[in-house]
């Protein structure tokens, strides 16, 4: 097979430049996942290169998974004609950035003190140890939440801080609190021989630095690295590529800056922006030739990127159809907003035109969501929430995953705690608390504590943790359970084993005394499924890669793009996939582009590539919605259109005008628009985005202004908070 027959010539340039830095700027559907698994194939089929020598880095499953697929097939005897044998499958280095270095570190994180056994904690797993952790430093979980104090701990993890360094370079009481509460949080994970996230990233990085001779032994191992979504990458992810592409400097990176919009995530523009300063000896490819939306789609999201200046500018074309122009509607509520959605979805698919599965329903937050669900709820018409209860976050995957981490790692709190009523043994909470202070005053893990329980009492525990016979016996019960599972671990496959502990657990009994017990039972019986994949692994191996596996998944890993369903899902998620229609609601200055963005540039041209994003994962039509009044926080507000509106040429777009609802199947008095009476914006002395000054509050940027009997009510975005004011006592004045 030539493998370079199917490629254009700017992707065939992309595959044959392989020596030194390479940075392959990529447009939406310009085929950059052909490109790097094509790469590849080259390297090993023509060029010579031991697969072992080769490593690609994605940033999701979903992702991984599909070059696999291409690389290899999708089983042994699949006949469809993969680009490389199935047996270099597990030869080639492929993965996520947190699954590869989740293996770094199980083989050679114990240079600097890490247990190969150690369990990843998720977001959920997170939360729950920063509380605690705020609990026993004497902070209030209310005053200072979980959520912020997280975001803030991966802030510092991204940008390589340590907890004292980020104490040194806090600036404020905040950052004071999140520093005390950042080592006490690691020395917690350490207790309970856990990573979270970031942990495993920058680990990954200490690990090389304090030991050179490992990382000596990756670089010889990696001549060619290759690096998919690089707009993507925080700074600890920079490093790690820098570094393990230190000696040979085949670091091919693929990217575009215009889809960048991760910086929430802490994801730095600046590293595909400068990786041509970085690698001088860099060649740049650019794949520019779009395959996946027609011209006029193309040129739309064009028109609106490129006001942006922090970008590397790029010609795209196709030889696709002309297409449909964009639709612009606007409606004068959200609920009006889904109805429409709703209406033309069923009369495309009325047509004949595309199926439901075709059509997916954007925005920008999640709170959107709620009216777009109702409607479709309303009128029956079958959809999917990415995003909604995860299928790992349920209760029932969460309990039967921590019966694994435990068995895994008897020494995390987190899991033990969370099962060891589950179902009910008759220790109740307060026993439990008894238990983990105890273990805390000793210095050891509670599993390590229930140990000690079970052991003929001495004086001094009876006296301490003053447990009757009754809860004696049913904690040493539960000891002993756990401890014949961890001993069968060593001798079962995943999957005996995956039997042996829903069994022995007496699990499915108690989720079947349960009203929605079946419903819950179905997904045990679908986490047995994933069990299987690991089925052939050796006892121990097989149960650390499901961990790995169910832990590192994304809700986006877990959607399927065959359900007969319309997708809804906000723009950040959609980044990757592609559909034949695609609604963007909330075309609204305020959402689409975020309030929070007007009196920042940089945000600003985020929230311009975000739009650029969802119009780009249309291959066929694109709908602009927004409504002319809408629900923001608690109120209902006069909105002004999204200001990328105006970047979209006139022959560009079929403006439909406000949409009346011809075709309403709800009752009409709901809609109480009338065009006659609608208040009008020219009458208001704010306009959303402008900025302004308050005496007491400083500056700040307008959310909303609307009329209110004979004044006005003034939304504004201060740098304390948002604050709603009556224009005829703020004294607002029009800031320079």
């Amino acid at each position: 097979m030539d493998i370079l027959a199917s490629l254009n010539p700017a992707q065939r340039a992309a595959v044959e430049t392989i020596s030194g830095p390479v940075l392959i700027l990529a447009g939406p559907g310009s085929g950059k996942t052909r490109v790097i698994t094509h790469r590849i194939a080259y390297l090993i089929k023509v060029v010579g290169i031991n697969p072992r020598h080769i490593m690609a880095v994605t940033f999701t499953n979903k992702a991984a998974r599909e070059m696999a697929s291409r690389l290899f097939g999708k089983s042994e005897e699949d006949s469809a004609a993969p680009l490389l044998d199935w047996s270099m499958r597990d030869m080639v280095t492929l993965g996520t950035f947190h699954a590869i270095c989740s293996r770094i570190l199980r083989q050679d994180g114990q240079a600097i003190g890490i247990d190969h056994h150690f369990v990843i904690y998720d977001d959920t797993d997170q939360l729950s140890l920063l509380k605690r952790s705020l609990q026993e430093i004497g902070l209030d979980p209310k005053q200072y939440t979980p959520q912020a104090i997280a975001s803030a701990i991966s802030a510092a993890k991204s940008h390589r801080l340590t907890p004292t360094e980020s104490i040194q370079r806090g600036r404020s009481y905040f950052d004071e609190v999140v520093g005390r509460v950042y080592e006490h949080y690691q020395q917690l994970l350490g207790e309970n021989n856990a990573l979270d996230f970031d942990d495993l990233l920058m680990r990954t990085v200490q690990l090389f630095r304090k030991s050179p001779e490992i990382l000596s032994r990756y670089q010889s191992r990696y001549q060619h690295l290759m690096v998919d979504e690089f707009q993507d990458t925080n700074l600890v992810q920079y490093e790690l590529i820098k570094m393990l592409g230190g000696k040979y400097r085949n670091i091919c990176v693929v990217g575009d800056p215009d889809q960048s919009i991760y910086s929430w995530r802490f994801a730095d523009l600046r590293n595909i922006l400068s990786f041509e300063k970085d690698y001088p000896e860099t060649k740049l490819v650019l794949l520019e030739e779009n395959y996946r939306s027609t011209k006029m789609l193309l040129e739309t999201a064009s028109n609106i990127i490129s006001v942006n200046q922090q970008r590397k500018p790029k010609n795209l074309w196709t030889n696709n159809e002309l297409g449909e122009p964009v639709t612009v509607v606007e409606t004068y509520t959200e609920q009006e907003e889904a109805q429409f959605v709703v209406n033309e979805i069923e009369r495309l698919v009325g047509r004949g035109q595309v199926s439901l599965g075709d059509c997916a329903v954007m925005y920008r937050t999640n709170a959107q969501s709620r009216a777009l669900e109702e409607a479709f709820m309303r009128y029956g018409t079958p959809y999917k929430l990415v995003a909604g209860t995860r299928f790992y976050e349920r209760r029932e995957v969460k309990d039967i995953t921590a019966y694994f981490r435990l068995i895994q790692n008897p020494n995390d709190s987190i899991s033990l705690l969370r099962i060891i009523n589950v179902p009910g043994r008759g220790i109740g909470q307060q026993t439990q608390v008894r238990l983990a202070s105890w273990a805390k005053s000793l210095g050891v893990s509670p599993y390590q504590a229930l140990q000690l329980v079970a052991e003929p009492a001495t004086a001094e525990t009876a006296t301490e943790l003053n447990f009757n016979v009754h809860t004696r016996r049913v904690l040493t019960d539960f000891l002993s359970l756990m401890e014949d599972f961890v001993s069968v671990s060593r001798q079962l496959n995943l999957v005996d084993l995956f039997d042996l502990v829903v069994k022995g657990s007496g699990y499915r009994e108690y989720l079947l005394s349960e009203s929605d017990g079946e419903g819950r039972w179905d997904n045990i019986m679908e986490l047995r499924t994933v069990a299987q994949q690991y089925r052939d692994l050796p006892p121990g191996e097989g149960l650390a890669a499901f961990l790995e596996g169910v832990t590192l998944v994304s809700d986006v890993d877990t959607l399927d793009e065959s359900a007969s369903a319309v997708t809804l899902i906000t723009l950040h998620q959609a980044k990757g996939l592609e559909f034949g229609v695609v609604f963007i609601v909330g075309m609204e200055d305020g959402i689409l582009p975020h309030f929070r963005s007007f009196d920042n540039p940089v945000q600003m041209e985020e929230e311009r590539r975000l739009c650029y994003v969802g119009i780009t994962r249309a291959k066929q039509r694109v709908y602009l919605v927004r409504a002319f009044r809408r629900s923001l926080m608690g109120r209902s507000m006069v909105s002004q259109p999204s200001r990328f509106l105006s970047d979209i040429p006139s022959h560009l777009t079929s403006a439909s005008g406000r949409w009346l609802g011809a075709e309403r199947r709800v009752a009409p008095s709901i809609y109480s628009w009338d065009t006659e009476t609608a208040p009008s914006l020219s009458t208001l002395e704010f306009k959303a985005g402008e900025r302004v000054h308050h005496i007491q509050f400083g500056n700040g940027v307008v959310v909303s202004c609307q009329p209110v009997k004979d004044d006005a009510e003034v939304v504004v975005a201060f740098n304390g908070g948002v604050k709603k004011l009556l224009l005829s006592f703020a004294n607002l004045e029009k800031a320079a």
